[in-house]
């Protein structure tokens, strides 16, 4: 089993790695929602992390490119989160596959 000192490093890295990926997708949002929606900066802010945390749009939205670009990136941000938390999760699951591994391997080697 690795020490806990790398798995802690793993975790550093990926939640860093996570942390980046929102950042951007939400960044994204706050563009788009004030390009193309006409949305004060705070009201896309506001807009975007409602989306990106799957919680649903705040401001109604009139236009039909702010349309197109809210159906987009509520699609967009799905992925982007599942994904961000996977990247996140994947140092435990690997830790606990190498558990399991041991345990069996220490289970062939009694018999």
């Amino acid at each position: 089993m690795p020490p806990m000192r790398h798995f802690l490093g793993h975790v550093a890295r990926n939640g860093s790695l996570a942390a980046v990926i929102i950042l951007f997708c939400l960044g994204l949002g706050v563009l788009g929602y004030h390009a193309l929606c006409g949305l004060p900066w705070l009201d896309a802010l506001v807009n975007a992390s409602m989306i990106l945390g799957g919680m649903g749009p705040v401001d109604p939205v009139r236009s039909a490119a702010g349309k197109w670009f809210e159906s987009l990136y509520a699609l967009f941000s799905g992925v982007a989160f599942l994904t961000s938390v996977g990247i996140f999760l994947a140092p435990l699951a690997h830790r606990i596959l190498h558990r399991f591994h041991l345990e069996k391997m220490q289970a062939e080697e009694e018999q």
